[in-house]
């Protein structure tokens, strides 16, 4: 079914009112939510909006907590999320970030003690929309074996890389692993096999199978051994700036008190930026000049197909499993 983008918010708003999040919140918190899947993220859009809720009705999230400063060191600021919204505090500190490189070019705010952020490229756009490049990350629960392992004990940890282009921002929004979980839990209700192997099934099997790959928690790493070398190292990273939890002391059960990086350059501060752009827009041309190897499906940025997608769903309405909206209906 479609559902249109308006009636999405205000029915997510609706939900969060009635949790005793505020009025002003609650609009904020629906608008991010919705925008997600109208921008085509459907994973971590309406598909998560349960999963959201059902962490404040379990008291896992407090909807009144709000991210806190507790530190600065130079340009590193440091956060305490206090098991807020997850959305609402990634919002928060992004937007600090960005304030503190428009005055010093770049900046950092590390939070500690967050709860699960929803859609990670959505930081990174807030940044793009400032004329600032965007780099941030989270750590999560063990959600993967360590190359080599069978059991987990690294996050997926999403990586977010945002540069601003009159073309339309450019943006990398990956899980260290081929799949994120939210993928392929679209792929598993859906009766589907994923497009590569995605994972390993219970015997040790590289696997197409979603509900294959969910049941053994043993998913891809993107570039193998590189995928789990680089969630280590953003784990870690994330847990010394924020002075939070690393993957190994969050644990497996819930995903809270998480660790996240918001880093904030300032384009617009620097003395040739005419130049850069003129660099980036080149190297955009000459990317999309490849000759594709289907002739359908020609080559773009990360990022450029958000514009097509949400003009899209903004005249159609918004793509929703029917049982997913009775769900949140529901609520």
């Amino acid at each position: 079914m479609r559902v249109q983008y308006e009636d999405m918010v205000q029915q997510f708003e609706k939900v969060l009112l009635s949790r005793g999040m505020d009025g002003p919140s609650a609009k904020l918190s629906a608008t991010m939510i919705a925008e997600t899947s109208l921008e085509g993220v459907y994973t971590h859009g309406a598909n998560r909006f349960y999963f959201y809720v059902k962490n404040i009705d379990d008291k896992v999230v407090d909807v009144h907590a709000r991210a806190t400063a507790v530190s600065r060191f130079g340009a590193l600021e440091r956060w305490d999320g206090k098991m807020g919204p997850g959305n609402l505090n990634a919002n928060i500190c992004m937007r600090r970030a960005i304030e503190l490189a428009k005055e010093n070019t770049i900046a950092c705010v590390a939070l500690a003690n967050n709860s699960h952020w929803m859609r990670p490229g959505t930081y990174g756009l807030m940044a793009a929309a400032e004329d600032c490049i965007g780099i941030l990350w989270t750590n999560t629960l063990p959600l993967m074996p360590a190359w080599g392992g069978k059991d987990a004990k690294v996050g997926n940890n999403p990586l977010v890389l945002a540069i601003p282009s009159k073309d339309g921002p450019v943006l990398v929004d990956a899980a260290m692993s081929q799949f994120s979980y939210g993928k392929m839990e679209t792929y598993k209700r859906e009766g589907k096999d994923l497009p590569f192997d995605g994972g390993f099934d219970s015997e040790g099997k590289p696997t197409r199978d979603a509900a294959a790959i969910m049941e053994s928690k043993r998913p891809m790493p993107m570039g193998y051994w590189k995928g789990t070398s680089l969630a280590l190292a953003l784990d870690l990273i994330a847990a010394a700036l924020s002075g939070g939890r690393t993957t190994h002391s969050i644990g497996n059960e819930v995903e809270k008190e998480v660790s996240q990086v918001f880093i904030a350059i300032s384009l617009a501060n620097l003395p040739d930026r005419d130049a850069i752009e003129e660099k980036i827009s080149a190297s955009l041309a000459d990317l999309k000049a490849s000759e594709a190897m289907d002739p359908d499906n020609p080559v773009r940025f990360p990022g450029e197909k958000r514009k097509s997608l949400r003009e899209e769903n903004m005249r159609d309405g918004i793509p929703v499993d029917e049982k997913i909206w009775e769900k949140i209906c529901s609520l």
